[in-house]
């Protein structure tokens, strides 16, 4: 289903075609009633709310992402936005589905910090998924404003918003993403002090998170001061995004969702 509203798209995106985009529209609706019935099974059979592997983390930012899509929708000529967010959401379930699996993990066994695990969990995947549909728009400017510069105009640019329309999605989406990551590393320091486990404080997941927190933060500094232009803000976003996929590559060598709290 997914895999068939990528290719309805993607035919709307190459040739303008309005009965392929409500098509491509429709699977995702479909796809997005899967992702909840998953995820009301997943609750019925565990007990609880599916969020303590990487498996889960995975599964709602793909689903994150295609509620952001819908409602984007709403949005005119936002296509290629929803073929680039979708394409990110699609690799992300089917590489999921290779690599992880939906079984418990030691994140479960936290219970003098249950509540700020969940939280900090649940910020984390809306600031990943907010940052992402940010990077995206920082990849349409870019394109965007090298295609004008060069004068090559056609009806794929036309179809694109305005570079200060795309100017003001990404900071729009930049401006929630921030906070909600910041917020999520904070509930996580706090985890962190309430077991007194202060190694963890150096773990290398959480000084990834950090710059990566720290170069939005630089980023919206600047954008207040106007220092710089869109489009090196656009390249700024694209770094701090890189981080954020260093930090959460980092999880293979990270011992902070190793702890068990024991």
């Amino acid at each position: 289903m997914y895999a068939l509203s990528l290719l309805f798209y993607f035919s709307d995106c190459i040739r303008r075609n309005a009965g392929a985009k409500r098509t491509g529209t429709g699977f995702l609706v479909v796809v997005w009633g899967l992702q909840v019935t998953h995820v009301i099974l997943r609750m019925w059979t565990e007990g609880h709310f599916p969020i303590y592997t990487t498996f889960d983390f995975l599964f709602i930012f793909s689903f994150s992402i295609v509620l952001m899509s819908l409602v984007m929708t709403r949005i005119q000529r936002s296509e290629f936005v929803i073929l680039l967010l979708n394409v990110v959401g699609f690799s992300v379930t089917v590489l999921n589905r290779l690599w992880f699996t939906a079984g418990e993990i030691s994140l479960h066994n936290w219970q003098t910090v249950h509540g700020l695990l969940i939280m900090h969990i649940t910020l984390a995947n809306l600031g990943f998924a907010a940052l992402t549909v940010a990077t995206v728009f920082a990849m349409l400017y870019l394109f965007l404003h090298r295609k004008l510069k060069k004068k090559k105009w056609n009806d794929t640019m036309r179809r694109m918003p305005s570079l200060e329309v795309i100017g003001k999605y990404m900071d729009g989406a930049n401006f929630i993403g921030t906070p909600l990551l910041g917020v999520s590393v904070m509930l996580a320091v706090l985890s962190i002090v309430a077991e007194r486990r202060w190694i963890l404080l150096l773990d290398l997941k959480v000084i990834a998170t950090g710059l990566a927190i720290a170069i939005y933060v630089g980023y919206f500094v600047s954008k207040r001061r106007k220092q710089f232009s869109t489009i090196i803000m656009a390249r700024w976003t694209l770094i701090g995004y890189g981080f954020v996929i260093i930090s959460f590559l980092s999880n293979a060598y990270s011992a902070f969702h190793r702890w068990t709290g024991e």
